[in-house]
């Protein structure tokens, strides 16, 4: 399918309106709509959080009578079917657009395919496919849960150039400066929950929130402790709205951790951990499409042991800790190079004085 240059305009503008929602729109998608009537925007709009008009609606209000015959661009599929709002094919449809061109069709099952055929139905002409990989970035997460039935996990580490994440004593504040730790905060402010495992707890006491950028809603944090040993007093329980996953059946620690406001759940595997898999199953049950991990080598190299990570937000600084020092993950012995993890390199920038390298892993 051909489109035009000032198709592709139209669709990049929507894409950076729905890139507004970054952080408020879970569990919903990022979405953001243009309407174009004679070649100029009348009305256009983004999704801002669930519960609240989608983008098309919004355009459509901005627009009024100006939508008729006009074309909508729209980062996602239109809706078509009642969930906390009305169906967005309708109301393109009963607004007299004529053309509706989306980024990507919807991952929903409620959703994907039906909307389009709405719209073909009541003789709109309908088009996919324009910048949509760009669309797809928008929304990893979203796409995964609907998909795959987990959320998409980030993996973030900071470490030195030869991959030390602290020194053999635990110091490891900081090793990269504050542009870095600023930048994670923004891609934490975007998660819908923040993970963790008990060893960073014991080593750092963290509160794994979001700081130092506007955030209207503080992500789920997810605590991995296979046996309860965490502390009731820990900064990652204050102010509840944490969940601990353990894999024991200990009543007593249970209530010492729902008496200050915890969620307690036992998620055991056949070896007597915390079961990941299923974790993050709940996880996506509970609407999380973003999961932000942020821990030790240990939990790290569990989780990409069982397939679990699907992006690794890593800042390098520029210093050497040494072969002393504490790695990144903890992987088997490999006897050959076949055996590695393969990383596809998305994106390498500068932040401050570092590195920041996102890199997925290759499928096998």
């Amino acid at each position: 399918m051909t489109f035009s240059a000032n198709d592709h305009v139209a669709m990049a503008r929507a894409l950076a309106l729905a890139e507004r929602g970054l952080l408020t729109t879970t569990p919903n998608p990022r979405v953001g709509c243009v309407l174009i009537n004679h070649g100029e925007i009348v009305g256009e709009g983004w999704h801002q959080r669930a519960g609240t008009p989608h983008a098309e609606i919004i355009a459509l209000n901005a627009a009024g009578p100006a939508a008729r015959n006009a074309t909508a661009f729209v980062t996602l599929e239109p809706c078509s079917h009642f969930g906390r709002t009305p169906p967005c094919a309708d109301a393109l449809i009963a607004a007299g657009v004529t053309r509706v061109v989306a980024a990507m069709t919807d991952p929903n099952p409620l959703v994907s395919g039906r909307g389009m055929e709405r719209l073909r139905a009541s003789g709109v002409q309908v088009e996919t496919g324009l910048l949509e990989q760009q669309a797809r970035e928008l929304n990893p997460g979203f796409i995964s849960r609907m998909t795959r039935g987990r959320p998409w996990l980030r993996l973030k580490a900071a470490a030195t150039l030869d991959g030390k994440t602290a020194l053999n004593n635990g110091t490891s504040q900081w090793i990269t400066g504050a542009a870095a730790r600023r930048d994670g905060q923004r891609w934490r402010a975007r998660a819908c929950a923040i993970l963790t495992g008990i060893g960073t707890v014991r080593a750092d006491n963290p509160r794994m929130t979001v700081r130092e950028i506007p955030c209207e809603r503080q992500p789920l944090r997810v605590l991995v402790d296979a046996r309860l040993e965490v502390s009731p007093t820990a900064l990652l329980l204050d102010q509840g709205h944490c969940l601990v996953a353990c894999a024991i059946v200990a009543p007593d620690k249970a209530a010492v951790l729902r008496g200050v406001g915890v969620e307690v759940l036992c998620l055991p595997d056949a070896e007597g951990k915390v079961d990941l898999p299923a974790l993050l199953r709940e996880l996506a049950r509970r609407g999380c499409n973003e999961i932000h991990a942020e821990a030790g080598l240990a939990l790290n190299g569990a989780l990409l042991r069982d397939g679990l990570v699907d992006e690794l937000l890593l800042y390098v600084a520029p210093m050497l800790a040494g072969d002393d020092a504490r790695g990144l993950f903890a992987l088997p012995t490999l006897t050959g190079l076949d055996q590695a993890v393969r990383l596809d390199l998305h994106d390498v920038r500068k932040v401050g004085s570092d590195l920041r390298v996102i890199a997925r892993p290759v499928a096998s």
